[in-house]
Formats: structure tokens, C-alpha cells, sequence
């Protein structure tokens, strides 16, 4: 627990440092313009099929969904495994990244960019991206849960590659929507990967936990059967 805390800690302050050079020394080079520059070019080339794809896109990473997304993978984390350890790495991989989040704009101004916007404002700071830091903490440790205990199994990876995939896309939607500079959801990219990292080495082993009876986890119960004689 210490742990975690003291690197939420450190995250935090990273993410803050790079959020006040952003806002007071790099907002007035030409770094800003190209970073404005990005979403001018995405905003003069909008098209109704992608204005719809990243509206879904920027829905996979919001509040409620979110939310949602965990209560159901922590039940069926725990009919499946039948333990809750899983579903609570996960609950922490999503708190930590929201506390941390929040705790960062508090220190950082809001700072949208000056195009047009396709998704009302929330009142958090533009840095950085809540959505894309959400979404690593959520749909990647997904894939590092579903990985880590069907270790091995083509459809595994599969799974947990397109779940990988899932916060570039939510990060992309949040650019090309008008609501981040890139640097912010470069930030948050920083920030869930720096999280998520940090759970992963702390709170999960190299093989899955066993259950009272002494079975690994349902998934990987294969690969960690003793060999008959």
C-alpha cells in the first residue's frame, strides 16, 4: 500500500511539472502552435462518419461508462476466477488514475483548445486527458488481467490486443473532437501507463493467485496442473 501510495505521489508531481511547463513556458513557443496546429488541421477536416466514430470513441473513456464496464468485469472477474483479488486490482487501477487525475487539475489551469468543439466542457483542466488516462487504466488492465491469467492462449491475446487499442482510439476522438491538445492526452497517456505500471508490479505475481483450495484460477488451471505419473 505504502507502495502505491508514494508512486501515486511521484506521478502526480511528474505529471504536474510537465503540465506547468506546457502551460507557462512551452504555451508561448512554437511547440504550442504545432501542438494547436493538430487540431486546427483535424477540426477543417471533419467528417460526419468520424464525427460519429470518435463520439463513440470519447463514450468508451466517460464517467458512467467507466464505471459500468468495471462493476461488470469485476463480476465476472469473480464467477470466473471465484476469488475478488482480480476485480480489485482492477478497482485500484481505476481509483488511482482518477485520484491522481483529479489532484492534477488542481494545479493545472483549464486550457482547451481554440477550435470548435463537438463535446460540452467539463469543468476539470483540459490537462491532461481524464479520458485517455481512464482508459489505460481500465481497458489496459483488462488485457494485462486477461493475459496474466489465460496465459499462452491465442484468444487471450487477442482479446487483450484489441483492448490495447481501445485508449489510442479514445485518445485520437479526444484530439480530433476539439477537446485536448495532443500534449494532453500525451499527459494522460503518461499518467494511466505510469499507474498502471506501478499496480501491475505491485499488486500481481507471475502466476496467478491460487484459490483456498490450492487450484490456480479457472483460466490457467492447465498450465499449472501437476504432471500425472
Amino acid at each position: 500500500m505504502l507502495r502505491l501510495l508514494g508512486g501515486a505521489v511521484v506521478i502526480w508531481g511528474l505529471i504536474c511539472l510537465l503540465g506547468i511547463l506546457l502551460t507557462h513556458v512551452i504555451d508561448s513557443t512554437p511547440l504550442h502552435k504545432a501542438d494547436l496546429g493538430a487540431n486546427e488541421w483535424l477540426a477543417r477536416h471533419r467528417t460526419t462518419f468520424w464525427n460519429d466514430a470518435t463520439a463513440f470513441g470519447t463514450g468508451m473513456a466517460q464517467t458512467l461508462t467507466v464505471v459500468v464496464v468495471t462493476a461488470v468485469a469485476v463480476v465476472v472477474l469473480r464467477l470466473v476466477t471465484r476469488r475478488w483479488y482480480d476485480g480489485i486490482v482492477l478497482v485500484v487501477s481505476i481509483a488511482g488514475e482518477l485520484v491522481i487525475f483529479l489532484a492534477v487539475t488542481v494545479i493545472i489551469p483549464q486550457r482547451r483548445p481554440h477550435v470548435q468543439r463537438l463535446d460540452p466542457a467539463p469543468t476539470t483542466s483540459s490537462y491532461p486527458s481524464g479520458h485517455t488516462a481512464a482508459a489505460i487504466a481500465l481497458y489496459g488492465c483488462l488485457a494485462i488481467l486477461i493475459l496474466w491469467l489465460a496465459a499462452g492462449r491465442p484468444a487471450a491475446k487477442a482479446i487483450a490486443a484489441l483492448l490495447f487499442c481501445i485508449p489510442i482510439f479514445v485518445a485520437f476522438s479526444r484530439v480530433y473532437r476539439g477537446m485536448h491538445y495532443p500534449s494532453d492526452v500525451i499527459a494522460g497517456a503518461l499518467l494511466g501507463i505510469a499507474w498502471l505500471t506501478l499496480v501491475v508490479k505491485t499488486l500481481l505475481p507471475q502466476r496467478p493467485i491460487k484459490h483456498r483450495s490450492g487450484r490456480p484460477a479457472r483460466w490457467s488451471a492447465r498450465r499449472y496442473a501437476p504432471a500425472r505419473r
